[in-house]
């Protein structure tokens, strides 16, 4: 059984945690300890990702961890829902503050937003191994993918 159309919609990354929680939040943490410790608990968020969708089809090459991800066009709204997950936590961290950046709009607004500015505000890719910069990356690139062939 895949992910319901509920499971796309009830995901708060992206609605009820919003890119302005993340941006105070890494604005009110001192150090990257505690922010490291942020990315994680926003990880915890993740909904759960239903095991029959951990398919190569699924799979985001580039990661240094395993990464799954699917998403859900709603044709009601226009707006494209993603749902992604990982074996590693840090990686559950950083998936959550791409989902905060670009779940939940329009095909066309994912696509023109400035991703790679807010992981600098973040000051994310000084902070994480090129590997797990790579595998963000990656992330990206599939939903951008993604987003321009819903948007067609």
């Amino acid at each position: 059984m895949t992910a319901s159309k509920e499971q796309f919609l009830e995901n708060p990354l992206g609605t009820k945690t919003t890119l302005e929680d993340v941006l105070d939040a890494f604005e009110f943490l001192d150090d990257w300890e505690e922010r490291y410790a942020y990315i994680v608990d926003l990880g915890k968020q993740l909904p759960a990702f239903p095991d029959d969708a951990r398919i190569e089809e699924n799979y985001v090459h580039g990661c240094q961890s395993q990464v799954w991800l699917i998403h859900h066009y709603d044709e009601d709204s226009g707006k494209l829902f993603l749902l992604i997950d990982s074996d590693a936590i840090i990686v559950r961290g950083l998936a959550a503050i791409i989902l905060v950046a670009l779940n939940g709009k329009t095909p066309r607004d994912l696509l023109a937003t400035d991703i790679d500015e807010l992981f600098e505000q973040l000051d994310l890719f000084r902070h994480i191994s090129p590997t797990r910069g790579n595998g963000l990356r990656a992330m990206v690139g599939k939903i951008r993918d993604i987003a321009a062939t819903e948007a067609v």
